[in-house]
C-alpha cells in the first residue's frame, strides 16, 4: 500500500460525527492526525465532499475536505472554515 499521508498518524481514536446539509449526520471513528483524519464509517455513500468533523468528548468542531475514499474509510484535510 503506497503511503499518501504528509504527516504521520497518531493512535488516537475518538468517536466523531460528521455534519453536512445543515441536518445531516453520520457516526464514525476517527484516527486523528495534525493536518487531517482517517474516519471509519460503516457506509460512506451520501457523504458529501465537504463537510464539518463534531467530536464532541474534545469539543473538536473542524472543516474537512475528502481527499480519499474506500468503502468504509474516509482520509479528510482540514480546512480553515
Amino acid at each position: 500500500m503506497q503511503e499518501r499521508r504528509k504527516l504521520q498518524r497518531g493512535r488516537t481514536l475518538k468517536a466523531g460525527t460528521t455534519s453536512f446539509n445543515g441536518a445531516g449526520g453520520i457516526d464514525c471513528r476517527v484516527h486523528m492526525s495534525p493536518g487531517g483524519a482517517c474516519l471509519e464509517v460503516s457506509s460512506q455513500v451520501g457523504v458529501p465532499n465537504d463537510f464539518v468533523l463534531v467530536v464532541g468528548y474534545d469539543k473538536f468542531i473542524e472543516t474537512c475536505h475528502v481527499v480519499w475514499r474506500s468503502d468504509t474509510r474516509l482520509g479528510v484535510e482540514f480546512r480553515a472554515a
